[in-house]
């Protein structure tokens, strides 16, 4: 049993999930990207039926994409920070590693949806920097 807490942007909504990890991916399809901004969505799935917030329960917003049968997006309504997705009938929570108030025990598996990659998204080949470059 893991457990797992974190909180949005603005520190206004917090959450803390039991649960049992069973997978952590960073996924590149369209609509992730979409809802990030991003070349992939990093999240880890929880085997749980419930997720406890600790605050700011009210301050959640969901839009839930029409014709998709396991994919909305849960944010704070302050902020706009993406939230963890509870799926009642699956069993389950989508929880974005971003999230997270500490660093898990757990690591990245896989990609999927490669075949969505954007061709900019994550390249090895380009220069890092700590911080702002000067």
């Amino acid at each position: 049993m893991t457990t797992l807490s974190g909180s949005c942007l603005c520190g206004q909504v917090s959450y803390q999930i039991e649960g049992q990890t069973t997978a952590f991916y960073h996924c590149h399809c369209v609509r992730c990207r979409k809802v990030t901004g991003t070349g992939h969505a990093s999240l880890i799935r929880i085997k749980t039926d419930s997720i406890e917030w600790l605050q700011g329960e009210s301050l959640i917003n969901s839009y839930k994409v029409p014709e998709a049968v396991r994919f909305k997006n849960d944010f704070c309504s302050q902020c706009g920070a993406s939230l963890p997705r509870h799926f009642p009938n699956l069993g389950m929570v989508v929880l974005p590693a971003g999230t997270l108030d500490h660093e898990p025990d757990i690591k990245p598996e896989a990609r999927i949806f490669c075949d969505s990659r954007a061709h900019w998204s994550c390249s090895d080949d380009i220069t890092g920097y700590a911080a702002y470059p000067e």
